[in-house]
């Protein structure tokens, strides 16, 4: 693609004001990078309550009545549900608008492959926003274990357990568009948050040759499960291998802010490890890194462990990258894509019993 940086303040618009939205706007605010000029959401009352934020911006009930009204806009911030990622980035790019998506891209890779051509017919950036490769203690970790510091990788882990209790409010309007997804096979656990994770390991290690998955279900109601108990184990090319580990608690309480998630990374070295306790939620009061070696426990006190940090984080890269055109972007599309090839392969190994699959192969 030929894109040429901006150069000035990005001319922004939020295309969907639900509750992601107050995590993808911290970005947005005192930011010279950006100037929001509109805001886009079906809700009449979101719109109301979000331009308490950007009085200047002007309101739409529609990307249609938007891209009629001629306010000039550079870039979408594109805060859709999932099943609309398709047709909405496939629009958004038609008016030239460069797009930063929220994840998951989307839900099978023909859909991946639609948009990235759409990005390239229409000669504007696409990205898929992934906080987490965004956030201090994790950034850390990869850091320490591409340092030599605990020796030659042995073995990387990640669990979470994802509880019933605790945590911000989310909207039922929210909750009926993961509903429709978990009916289409794409789970809550594994797909919408295990997302981050597996963004993750790709980050920290790089492509993957195989996976094997057991993915599981816990009847909640009747009739309606959640994709736990939940193991993925894989291989790296360059030969590390991997595990995650989703256990569902109901009725446990975890103290957070956001979502209560009780999430852990672990990277296990020769001569030692390094681990991050926690991420969304603050299930266990530790420092959020630690590090062991020869004997010697040290601990990070002062890393910026607030989730919703990375979001800012993940924003102001962006923005930055549009205005300077320093990157890499963090995810590209072809990056994004690659995770959902990783999480197919998970599906697609756990339909078959737990039988090796390549993501690559789901990608050819």
């Amino acid at each position: 693609m030929t894109f040429q940086p901006i150069g000035r303040p990005v001319r922004a618009a939020f295309v969907g004001l639900g509750r992601i939205y107050d995590l993808n706007s911290r970005a947005y605010v005192d930011n010279p990078d950006v100037e929001v000029v509109a805001l886009v959401d079906p809700s009449e009352e979101r719109r109301a309550q979000r331009q308490q934020d950007w009085p200047d911006a002007v309101c739409f009930a529609s990307i249609e009545e938007m891209a009629k009204s001629g306010v000039a806009i550079d870039a979408v911030e594109a805060l859709l549900p999932i099943p609309l990622h398709v047709s909405g980035v496939v629009d958004l790019l038609s008016h030239g608008w460069h797009v930063n998506l929220q994840k998951p891209m989307c839900n099978d890779l023909a859909s991946a492959n639609v948009m990235i051509a759409a990005a390239k017919k229409h000669d504007r950036v696409l990205r898929v926003m992934e906080n987490y490769i965004f956030y201090e203690p994790l950034m850390k970790l990869k850091e320490i274990a591409h340092s030599g510091e605990i020796g030659e990788i042995s073995g990387y882990h990640m669990k979470m357990v994802a509880s019933g209790l605790g945590g911000w409010e989310v909207p039922a309007s929210s909750y009926e568009w993961q509903v429709k997804q978990m009916r289409d096979g794409r789970g809550i656990l594994v797909f919408d948050d295990g997302w981050h994770k597996l963004s993750t390991a790709l980050w920290l290690f790089g492509p993957i040759r195989e996976v094997r998955a057991w993915i599981g279900t816990t009847e909640i109601v009747p009739g309606f499960g959640v994709d736990a108990p939940t193991t993925i184990t894989w291989e790296h090319e360059n030969g590390i291998r991997g595990v995650w580990d989703i256990t569902l608690a109901v009725d446990m309480h975890l103290r957070s802010d956001y979502y209560t998630n009780d999430e852990r990374w672990e990277v296990t070295g020769r001569k030692g490890y390094a681990r991050v306790n926690r991420c969304t939620a603050r299930g266990i009061q530790e420092p959020s890194l630690e590090v062991y070696v020869d004997g010697v426990m040290k601990s990070f006190h002062s890393l910026d462990d607030d989730w919703a940090s990375s979001f800012r984080d993940s924003g102001h890269h962006w923005l930055r990258y549009l205005r300077t055109g320093n990157g890499p972007l963090l995810w590209s599309p072809e990056e994004a894509r690659d995770v959902l090839g990783f999480a197919l392969a998970a599906y697609k190994s756990s339909e078959s019993g737990g039988l090796g699959v390549s993501p690559a192969d789901m990608i050819c």
